[in-house]
């Protein structure tokens, strides 16, 4: 046999074999996180940044490659982790960079090593997983192109990346002691939208079209760069993937580009059926690639348009520039930006969202049946003689002292909140459209264990808030995985012959985050042959930090040796005084 045929097959069989890994390589970076004062929308505040930056650095790496961050933490009193959002950490659950599920919080002034691979192309984003840490601004990009010698789907001539958050001036501290308080305390709207970390706070880019808003400075407030308006440079007649993200606390979104229409070719890494839109809804922890040509007027400029959807909006909408080259940046599109739809217009967002489907010879179809359905209801609730809790099946989460998955894989059931196993259904006759009879709830660890390679369906179900007549948007994150989007409906689901005729087994989605809209229902499938133990939660960080969560936990025996520094808290640490060397 020749030689180049040997290899072949070894690296076809065995991918972990240098011949096959040849091209795959280790990227290494060094971070600290660190409190610093950043002017995100032009008003000075306390931001969590890296590095001296807000966002954070954005990693890029191509498919195969291995990330390995070392996280130095500078915050002074609190600990710290980073979730890789979208990345699956197979074989690395412990590097999944979740507080008391996957790891123990990094201390002040330790440092902790998370690497693993990304093993496919997308479009992907990280974010503090601690606390309301996210909402502090503690995020940034991660964008994984293809392989070498691997081509995406579709063709552009550049790239553009936005990164979409939503801004408070009220610290995350005094939210997270608001929404724990008695009398409750809602965190309120936030003061601004930003696109790559920049926005306008009581001043508009646009006032020309906003009565009664008062004109930005071009180069922000006093010349201020860190709230400049963001510029996106693009030359006439080209085609440019947009790569956009969404990691704000609360806030729906919609971004359109003035003119011009968006091809939508990806979701959450997955490419998707293309499609062209006007606009895009975009849901905390979604992230999308659009494809934009550069086919208009070459002698304007054109407005990016970032509104609030799903709420009442009360933040003006985020704008920044489409220069068209060789166009001054400093020349603002003389037409008004594009409106953002109707907040309430659930319609129009349903539409968008049932056309995204999987992309037909590259989406695998999901398995065409199931061994086990759990139905997960929302509803608020209150405990303890008015706390307000967000609760799944009644049972609103709390986080342990002890990371689950060291303590599962170290058998230590005693370190969980609640032995109890939680229901994989609710009620039939709850009614869905009104506040609950019995608004009480309780408190647990809310841990699934699954069967290792089992297929699962998790049907999620909105319902009636404590207030009459409100349902909100949720959208739900799934960590470890992606999972095929099998459909959705309107009011309660009943699991008969005219909800699974809703069902699409044909060519659904494969997603990591979906959303659920008021007063309906959302079913997803996937396989648990990811050895860990994984968060699934509401992804708006005040609902997650109320209790909006489950775990599931899969084959936790199949998991390799832990690394030392990730379990060395809690339970788990006094477990480990017998143990020597870096992993248990």
């Amino acid at each position: 046999m020749r030689l180049s045929s040997l290899l072949f097959l070894v690296c076809f069989f065995t991918v972990a074999m240098s011949e096959c890994a040849a091209a795959a390589k280790a990227r290494h970076f060094r971070w600290e996180v660190s409190n610093m004062f950043w002017s995100p929308d032009c008003e000075e505040k306390v931001v969590i940044g890296i590095n001296g930056q807000f966002p954070g650095p954005t990693i890029r790496a191509k498919a195969g490659d291995t990330i390995v961050v070392h996280l130095k933490n500078g915050l002074h009193t609190e600990g710290v982790v980073i979730h890789w959002h979208g990345i699956r950490q197979i074989g690395t659950p412990w590097a999944d960079g979740t507080a008391s599920i996957s790891q123990c919080a990094i201390n002040p002034e330790e440092t902790f090593t998370y690497r693993f691979v990304v093993d496919k192309p997308g479009t992907y984003f990280y974010h503090g997983h601690y606390g309301m840490q996210r909402a502090a601004g503690l995020y940034g990009s991660l964008i994984v192109d293809v392989a070498d010698g691997d081509e995406e789907p579709f063709k552009y001539d550049g790239e553009i990346n936005l990164l979409l958050s939503d801004w408070y001036h009220e610290s995350i501290y005094t939210q997270m002691v608001g929404l724990s308080s008695n009398p409750f305390r809602w965190i309120g709207e936030p003061q601004s939208l930003l696109i790559n970390g920049r926005g306008q706070f009581n001043c508009s880019l646009a006032a020309a079209h906003t009565p009664g808003a008062k004109q930005c400075a071009a180069a922000g407030a006093a010349g201020n760069r860190h709230c400049a308006p963001v510029i996106l440079p693009v030359l006439p007649n080209k085609t440019y993937r947009l790569r956009v993200a969404s990691t704000t606390s609360l806030a729906s979104l919609n971004l359109a580009v003035g003119n011009h229409k968006l091809t939508v070719v990806e979701a959450d890494g997955n490419y998707v059926e293309p499609f062209a839109v006007d606009d895009i809804d975009i849901y905390s922890g979604d992230s999308y690639s659009v494809l934009l040509t550069t086919d208009q007027d070459t002698s304007a400029n054109y407005w990016v348009s970032v509104g609030v959807r799903g709420r009442q909006p009360r933040t003006a909408p985020a704008l920044a520039v489409l220069n068209y080259r060789p166009n001054r940046a400093s020349r603002l599109p003389a037409a008004a930006p594009p409106a953002t739809p109707a907040w309430d217009d659930f319609a129009r967002s349903k539409a968008f969202t049932y056309r995204i489907l999987g992309r037909a010879g590259v989406t695998p179809p999901p398995p065409a049946t199931s061994d086990r359905r759990i139905e997960l209801l929302n509803t608020q609730n209150r405990m303890g003689g008015g706390h307000v809790k967000w609760s799944i099946n009644n049972v609103s989460m709390v986080l342990p002292a002890t990371p689950y998955l060291g303590s599962l894989k170290m058998g230590l059931r005693s370190a969980l909140p609640s032995a109890a196993r939680p229901s994989d259904t609710f009620g039939r006759g709850y009614d869905v459209t009104r506040p609950p009879a019995n608004p009480n709830t309780t408190v647990g660890d809310n841990v699934y264990v699954l069967a290792h390679n089992a297929t699962v369906d998790v049907v999620l179900q909105n319902a009636n808030a404590l207030a009459r007549n409100v349902s909100e948007v949720h959208p739900w994150h799934l960590h470890g995985h992606d999972f095929w989007v099998l459909g959705y409906g309107d009011g309660a689901f009943r699991g008969d012959a005219g909800d699974a005729a809703a069902l699409n087994l044909r060519n659904p989605p494969l997603r990591n985050t979906a959303v659920i809209f008021p007063y309906g229902w959302t079913a997803i499938r996937f396989v648990a042959d990811n050895p860990g133990v994984w968060a699934f939660h509401c992804h708006i960080e005040p609902h997650l930090h109320m209790g909006m969560g489950v775990i599931f936990a899969e084959a936790v025996d199949r998991v390799s040796e832990l690394p030392k520094a990730a379990v060395s808290c809690g339970a788990t640490a006094t477990a480990l005084m017998a143990g020597a060397g870096g992993h248990v």
